[in-house]
């Protein structure tokens, strides 16, 4: 049911958002150098490597690591990347990760390749086995501001308290916080 809702949503989404999808293209090609999207290497369903992909909010000369460990995160934002991030309008690509299969709507956010400690902490609590969320439990409970361990503690309970019903209260409180600008400090 969750991959049918997830394919469902996901062809309504994509039909509804080109439109402003190739706005947000056109504007990262005219207000700086480089590709429109960002491939990711991210940690997918059993700690298979997939390819993630996300407009381009940084400069490309930004070093491939976690936004909270860059010195200075917003020195590296493109002229229009704060805005991007702010507005998660950046996340908008993923569709197509959640229409091919490698994403749901709602799980634990998938870590970056080189983002060992987490990697490590969720395989060792069993949330690899989940498909990563372009939402989750973590995200609307604190995101850019809790620490590793307490996102895997959430992401352990939404392991163990999964249901269709859950994922539609993640779905609504994420909807919710994107609109009031919550918890989004990268």
């Amino acid at each position: 049911m969750k991959r049918a809702f997830d394919l469902f949503v996901g062809v309504i989404l994509l039909v509804l958002l080109t439109i402003p999808m190739l706005l947000i293209s056109i504007l990262i090609q005219l207000t700086s150098k480089g590709p429109s999207l960002y491939w990711s290497d991210r940690v997918g369903k059993n700690n298979k490597i997939f390819k993630m992909p996300k407009f381009r909010s940084m400069l490309t000369s930004t070093p491939a690591v976690a936004t909270h460990l860059l010195d200075n995160p917003d020195s590296y934002l493109s002229p229009i990347g704060g805005f991007l991030r702010l507005t998660s309008l950046d996340e908008l690509p993923q569709l197509f990760s959640v229409l091919k299969g490698d994403m749901s709507f709602v799980g634990p956010r998938p870590a970056l390749y080189n983002q060992d400690d987490l990697i490590a902490l969720r395989t060792q609590k069993s949330v690899d086995s989940l498909l990563p969320g372009i939402t989750g439990w973590a995200q609307v409970n604190g995101r850019d501001e809790l620490s590793i361990l307490e996102k895997v503690a959430l992401d352990v309970e939404y392991l163990n308290c999964q249901s269709f019903w859950f994922d539609m209260k993640i779905f609504w409180m994420t909807f919710l916080k994107v609109v009031r600008r919550r918890d989004v400090s990268h």
